[in-house]
Parts: C-alpha cells; sequence; structure tokens
C-alpha cells in the first residue's frame, strides 16, 4: 500500500502562483505580439531623430509609454519646444488617471512597492486584460497584474531592440506603414468590452466624430470626438437597462 505524501501548503501556493502566471503571460502575449511593429517603429524613429542607441533602448525602459513615446520622438524630430513635448505626452497619457481611478480600491492597502510597481507597468493592454481577470473571478490578484504588466515590458523592449538595430541599417523604415499597429491593438482592446448598448453606441460615436472632425481638420479632433462618445454612452445608458 502506498503511503499518502503530504502537500505542504507552501508548495500548494507556489503551484498556483505559477499557473497564475502563466494563466496571465498567455492573455497578455496577443496583444503584446500586435504593438511589435509599433515598438520597432519607436526604436527606429528614436535613431532617425538623432537618439543614441542606448539612449533610444533606455526611452523604453523608463518611460515605456508608445504613444507618448511616438508623440515625443515626433517633436523631437520636429525640434518641438519642451513644453510642447510635456503637454502633448501628458495629454496623451491622461487616460491613465482613468485606470488609476478603476485599480485604486483594490491596491490602497497594499504596499508602495507593490503601488509603483503597478503603476509603471500600466498600459491600455494590461488594464483591459487585469480587468477582464476581474470580472470573471470577482477579485483583484496583483500577481496577475503584474505578470501581465512584466511580460508586455519585455516584448515592448525587445521590439524596440529590433527597431533600434533595423533603424541602423534600414533607411525609411517609418515610411513601411508600421503604425498600423497601433489601431489595430486599440481595437482588438475595445471589442470583446462591447457588451451594452450604450458601449457599442459610444464606440460608433466617437470613431465617427473622429473620422469627419479629422478629415475636416478640426483641431483637437481626438479630444472633441471622445466627449461626444463619452455623452453619447451616457445618454443612452437607459437603453442598457431596459434591456436588462
Amino acid at each position: 500500500m502506498l503511503d499518502v505524501i503530504p502537500v505542504s501548503k507552501n508548495t500548494t501556493n507556489n503551484i498556483n502562483n505559477r499557473q497564475l502566471i502563466y494563466q496571465a503571460s498567455t492573455a497578455i502575449l496577443p496583444l503584446a505580439i500586435a504593438v511589435i511593429p509599433w515598438g520597432i517603429l519607436c526604436g527606429s524613429l528614436a535613431i532617425k531623430v538623432g537618439l543614441s542607441p542606448l539612449q533610444a533602448q533606455l526611452m523604453s525602459l523608463f518611460v515605456f509609454a508608445g504613444a507618448a513615446q511616438l508623440a515625443s520622438l515626433t517633436l523631437l524630430g520636429t525640434s518641438g519646444a519642451l513644453s510642447s513635448i510635456l503637454s502633448s505626452t501628458f495629454i496623451i497619457s491622461s487616460r491613465h488617471l482613468l485606470y488609476s481611478a478603476v485599480f485604486r480600491e483594490h491596491v490602497r492597502n497594499s504596499s508602495m512597492m507593490v503601488r509603483c510597481s503597478i503603476a509603471f507597468f500600466l498600459t491600455d493592454e494590461m488594464f483591459a486584460v487585469t480587468c477582464a481577470y476581474l470580472e470573471k473571478n470577482k477579485s483583484f490578484s496583483y500577481l496577475y497584474a503584474l505578470s501581465t504588466g512584466i511580460t508586455f515590458y519585455l516584448v515592448w523592449n525587445c521590439s524596440t531592440f529590433v527597431g533600434i538595430v533595423a533603424g541602423q541599417f534600414i533607411p525609411n523604415i517609418e515610411d513601411l506603414g508600421l503604425e498600423f499597429a497601433i489601431a489595430t491593438t486599440f481595437i482588438a482592446i475595445v471589442t470583446p468590452s462591447i457588451k451594452r448598448f450604450s458601449t457599442l453606441m459610444s464606440v460608433l460615436a466617437s470613431g465617427i466624430s473622429v473620422c469627419i472632425l479629422s478629415i475636416t481638420g478640426i483641431e483637437h479632433a481626438l479630444i472633441i470626438a471622445t466627449c461626444i462618445g463619452m455623452a453619447t454612452g451616457f445618454l443612452t445608458a437607459s437603453k442598457d437597462k431596459s434591456n436588462g
């Protein structure tokens, strides 16, 4: 008769933690792969505007904000003022204030190290995947959130490195249309969240508005379209209750 070997609680926790890390990494991986062209574009553009390979890589290592990096590099390439770079990156990154507000109640009692780590690794992709986990499991996991963020961080920096190398040997790499990854990534993030009528109307209103405003040359088209989308979602929220 075989003896029953007891399994310690620590061993069980380690197994569960490894499974959670694996789940988080596989969940964020499709979105991480989708932004590889974006990372390559950032790396190559950094070289084009005059940054050294080390400076370009450090930018992704320490800034870690794709849209803000592209905007600041574009302004650097046109000799934009420091005030323009700061204001542009602030506006682009202001959406993280909303992300932080969602996570606030879940991390407010955690250590400063945990809060700072989640804040640093917080991206659109990490937020979307972590919220999906939160909605499914009705609980917030620091390990899951950080695992998604770190996985995305590693892929982003690897793709930036590829762009840095390619930017030194392939001329005009930015003309290859790699920026398409920006639109496709956000479409992939938004589409699964469209589960209500008000959300659908908000997405359609903001999408149509930004196209019309951009074609007509209206300044701050993105901000105006965002406000239109939010207003549409608010006005159609009653439809969700009636349908529910």
